[in-house]
Order: C-alpha cells, then structure tokens, then sequence
C-alpha cells in the first residue's frame, strides 16, 4: 500500500471510521501537513499564527503490537498459540484552529495477521487514541476508544485496517506556544472492555400482613 494512502483517505472522509473502499481519494496529502490550518491565536497568547504546529503523533510505548492467542490453557499464550497478531504501520492527523478551539482528524493504518493457531474469523482491533500535554507532570487533554472489526478470509491472511477519528476538538492553551507540548499517543488498548451493565436490583417482597 501506498504512503500517501492514509493522507488521501483521511482527506476524504467525513465522521467516524471508514475503509479504504468506502471513501473518495482528495489530492491533499496530510503526512506532508504539518501545520494547523486557518489558525487563530487563542486569547491572550502572543504567539504568531504562522508558529502554532499540528501536535505530533505517537506510537505509544508498548502499544503498537496487538496479541491474541488461545488462552484457553493459560492467561498467557505462547507463539504456537498465537491466533492473530496486529501491528500499526502508519499514522496521521490534520489540525484546523477556530475561535481559539482545536479540531483535530487523526487517522491510524495497521495490519493483521494470522498466527499458528489463527483461521477465518472477525477480530476486534482496540484502538485507543490519546492526547496529553507532556511536561514534568503530564496532563491528559481527551481520549477516544474505538473498536475496529476487522474479517480474516483464510488460515494465512495479511489484512490491512483503517480507522479516521475526526470528533477531536479541545481549547487551544494559553498561551498558544504550549501547543508544542501536545502529543497525540495511539496505540493497542487491550485493558478497555465493553461497560458491563449493572446488576438489576431484586424486587423486595411485600411485607405479609400481620395475623392478629
């Protein structure tokens, strides 16, 4: 697949994920993209327009290889137990400032691929999505969680995924200048599972009338 791939497909997209099929191509590249469009300097800030950057993105540390295995023998599979392995190859976001607000559109390219004991079958990819203002004690400013349904054909299959995240919107800091602090992280979140629904609460029984 293509470098610009991703850029073209990011360009084209509209809310929300979508696959490589599903959108039209645009000639913007956005990995050559580097600077936020149409900026406007947040209130108070002295910094020039031209200086405000598009936060760069990031694999997070130990987050760009997802595992599943058969754990049916073990919380911890070994390589013949591998099922499914996925790995992100590629990244990239387009920054737009307006009214002092941030809106960013960050895409994530990745792959899977069929281990030892993997076949046919749908793997959910967790993806996770991060930004945080890095510094000596480092802040989150939003994150978002997606789950990518990805379907494997055969016993040996190479299958490429893409997820666009484009509701990415926070106040731009004063000043302006900290915006070069900014990471966006992406990465594998295995630890985040569906929100259990809470237990239903037993009806108390009626109390029986007294017997004189």
């Amino acid at each position: 697949m293509a470098a610009p791939v991703l850029a073209l497909l990011l360009a084209g997209c509209g809310a929300g994920g979508g696959a490589l099929s599903d959108v039209s191509l645009s000639s913007l590249n956005i990995f050559d993209s580097n600077k936020a469009t149409q900026p406007a300097v947040a209130e108070g800030s002295t910094v020039p327009p031209d200086d405000i950057e598009c936060p760069s993105i990031a694999i997070r540390t130990g987050a760009g290889t997802l595992s599943i295995g058969d754990t049916s023998k073990g919380s911890d599979p070994n390589v013949l137990a591998l099922r499914y392995q996925g790995t992100i190859i590629r990244t990239a976001r387009e920054c737009n400032v307006t009214a002092g607000v941030m809106t960013m559109k960050v895409g994530v390219e990745g792959r899977v691929i069929t281990g030892p004991a993997g076949g046919p079958g749908t793997v959910d990819v967790p993806l996770r999505i991060a930004i945080v203002q890095e510094g000596v004690n480092p802040k989150p400013i939003i994150s978002k969680f997606a789950r990518i349904p990805v379907t494997i054909v055969s016993d040996s299959d190479r299958v490429t995924f893409a997820h666009i995240e484009s509701e990415i919107s926070f106040p731009m800091p004063v000043p302006a200048g900290l915006i070069d602090n900014y990471v966006v992280y992406v990465g594998f979140d295995t630890m985040a599972g569906p929100q259990k629904p809470a237990p239903r609460q037993r009806a108390k029984p009626a109390p029986k009338p007294r017997q004189s």
